[in-house]
Order: structure tokens, then sequence, then C-alpha cells
């Protein structure tokens, strides 16, 4: 039999971006490629946000994943559980940690993040259960009910942790060292109302503080506040943000910052090598929702089957189902001027609407309730539309708008990756 001649396409990493990744690859219908992806997890391809769903007990570990177990021979894809250690660029090879060395045409490292972890004493303290990956769950999962928990991080993953623990019958405190929940995404208002929606499910919240130490008490531990106060705590789950993984880039020698730098094409300081996902920064951004890092992929796999297309950011959006609770934000959240600020609020059905405009274009929208017109509205603030003629009526949404442009795009649920 003849060598292999076909070009191998090495993926470095084997969660939903690199999945989306060589589903997309596949649809284009390469010739003369080999497709190798590696991963160290030993679930590969799996949905990371459906972990919430499991912790909650919606669905099993088994539904995380979408394909079939022959969809990889059916493709032709080599699928090897591993972690790369080192990159060889001039020989353009990579060795896996059992000693294994592959050769590479193209690399494409999708190697995500890893969660952010307090700098505080007992950070490595085995009651420190981070909430990341199917093995971390599955930690969770064994946590008896009637025992206490810590999260801390007011984020989309510390509140999905937090009611998915509540749920179970564990006691939980939520940590978060801002004013409101979901500061990032949300105003106050809408904040307030989601931590008393919350709260309704059993979670009790501390804010406008954060962890100074966790102390070693037995079989448990103690969590120790700057503002003075002590949890008794069985379990401490630390969800504060996520850390691109770079390393592996670094060590190699391509250009670094935050993430791995990469430019329209997705391509690192060295040409044969692409990036994407959470792990990528391009033009001084990185992503952490699904939505961008899917058209990451998409484009990363024309321009390899192609040569066509680039990357040149995205418009990025929040509209999700916190633990049930419906929110959607785009753009700006506060106003710079209160003569820019647009607010509808129904107390009774706990519905807000905030808009903010500037120089007559929408340029941020928080919803909480009814998110109904979220899609609109973000198309109004990609186009820049001047909405002056609708001043009155657009915080009731585009049935109120029907002079204005046809929108032009569909903005899916985004959640975080």
């Amino acid at each position: 039999m003849g060598a292999d001649m076909r070009q191998r396409w090495i993926i470095v990493g084997h969660g939903m971006v690199a999945m989306r990744l060589l589903r997309e690859i596949v649809a284009l219908r390469p010739e003369q490629v080999q497709l190798v992806c590696i991963g160290e997890e030993a679930l590969p391809g799996y949905s990371r946000i459906g972990l919430s769903d499991v912790l909650a007990g919606k669905r099993d570990i088994d539904s995380l994943q979408d394909v079939a177990t022959d969809w990889y021979e059916r493709h032709d894809i080599q699928s090897l559980h591993g972690r790369v250690v080192t990159i060889d660029r001039p020989r353009k090879r990579v060795t896996l940690a059992d000693g294994n060395i592959l050769h590479y045409d193209r690399l494409l490292l999708a190697t995500g993040s890893a969660p952010r972890l307090p700098d505080v004493p007992g950070i490595d303290l085995p009651q420190v259960r981070p909430f990341r990956t199917v093995e971390d769950v599955c930690s969770l999962l064994a946590v008896a009910p009637g025992s206490r928990a810590v999260v801390l991080g007011g984020g989309l993953l510390g509140l999905e942790a937090a009611v998915g623990l509540a749920g179970r019958g564990v006691e939980v405190t939520l940590v978060h060292r801002e004013g409101w929940l979901m500061n990032r995404q949300l105003d106050r208002q809408a904040g307030d109302w989601l931590e008393e929606a919350l709260a309704q499910r059993g979670v009790r919240f501390l804010k406008n503080t954060e962890a100074a130490a966790i102390e070693p008490e037995g079989a448990a531990c103690r969590v120790d506040l700057v503002s003075g106060e002590r949890l008794p705590a069985d379990v401490v789950v630390p969800a504060i943000g996520i850390v691109p993984r770079v390393d592996l880039a670094r060590d190699a020698g391509l250009e670094v910052g935050r993430g791995v730098v990469v430019n329209d094409w997705l391509q690192t300081s060295d040409a044969a090598i692409c990036a994407l996902g959470e792990c990528a920064e391009h033009r001084g951004t990185g992503y952490g929702l699904v939505a961008p890092l899917y058209e990451q992929a998409r484009v990363l796999a024309r321009q390899l089957v192609t040569g066509q297309g680039s990357y040149t950011g995205s418009a990025v959006s929040t509209q999700l189902k916190v633990s049930g609770v419906p929110v959607f934000s785009a753009g700006a959240v506060e106003a710079e001027d209160p003569n820019d600020l647009i607010v509808w609020r129904d107390e009774a059905h706990r519905e807000y609407r905030k808009l903010i405009l500037r120089n007559n274009r929408l340029v941020g929208a928080v919803l909480f309730g009814d998110v109904r017109d979220g899609q609109f509205y973000q198309d109004l603030i990609e186009r820049q539309v001047d909405v002056s003629t609708v001043r009155q009526t657009l915080v009731f949404g585009a049935a109120f708008c029907t002079e204005l442009p046809a929108q032009k795009i569909e903005i899916p649920e985004q959640v975080a990756a």
C-alpha cells in the first residue's frame, strides 16, 4: 500500500468549538485531507453548555454528545485521547504526553480556557471544586443533600452552579464582589430582579464582598470573606471567570496576548497554525459566548478548504435563560446622558426594558422577562439605524416600529461556552 499523501490537519482540543470546526470542514467535503482531533477529556466533543442541565438533573451525561459513535469513522476522522505537550514548528510536528509524535501540515489550536481561580490561601483544598468539565460535574453530583456550598462569582456559570446545587437540596450561598448579579451584562434593575427570582429557588446571596481565604475545618472548610463573614462549607465552587489556555502556544513561540493572537484569517504569527475559540484573541478581543466561537469555526473551515472568507469580529449579545429566567443584553448597559435613556417597567409581571440611544441610534438594550424583541434591538444596534421617527414607540418593540428598514439577521440564543 502506498504512502498516505493527504495533508494532515491536526486540531488540538476536542470541545464544542473543535467539534463545530470538524462539522464545518466535513460539510465542505475537502479532498486529500486527513483530520486528526486530540482531546484531553475522556468524553470528546460534548456540549459544555449542557453541564448545567446535568447538575440540575434535567439530562444525563450521555446526552451531551450529539454525534453517533461511528461518526468519526464514517468521516475518516482520527479522534485521539491525549495531551499535546510541545509544538515543533520548524519540523511541523506535535508531541503528546505519551511520547507519540504526529506530523501536521496545518495545526488548529482550540485549547479553550480554564477556570480562573481566586488568588487566596486555601484555593488548593480538596473541598474546592470548579464547574467546567464532566469530571467537575460528577464531583458536584456527589455532594449530598443538606451539605453546605459556597459559590464564588455571580456571573452566568456561578448562577447555574448555585441553582443546580440548591435544586439538589444543598444549602447554597453565592458570594459576588459586585453590587448586582451578571453586572457585565445587566444593569442594577435587571440584576436585582434576577436575584429575587433565584432567591426563591433557595440561593442565598452576599454581594459587594469576596473570599479572602479558605481555611480547612476537619473534613469541611470555611470561607472567610473580606467583609468579615465566615461561611462554613463542605464544597466551594469558584466561578469568577475563565483564563484562555495559551501555554502550549506561548511555549512554541507564538504571539500571545491575553489569548493566542490571530488575524482576520484566524492565523497565528505562524501561518501554518491557526487558533479559534476561547483561547484566541482577535483584534484585541476574546470571546466566551457560543455564537461568536461557532462563527469563527465556520470562517476558519471555509478559509482552510476554499481559501475564501475572513473573520472581522462579532457583535456580542447575550440572550439566555438564567435558570429559567429570560434575560437579554446587547451593547452598552448604562447611558452617558439621561436624555438618551428609554425605560419601561412592569413591576407586577417583572418585565423590564431599557434602551440606550446616542445620536438617534440605538447603542444598548437590556431586557428582563419578555425578551422576544431582543433580535430586533440587536439588529438596530448592528446597523446603526436612525430611530428618531420611532423614539416614542421603540421600547414596545418591532410591532410598533414598522416604518423602520427590515431586519437582516437572526440572533440565536447565546450562551457561555
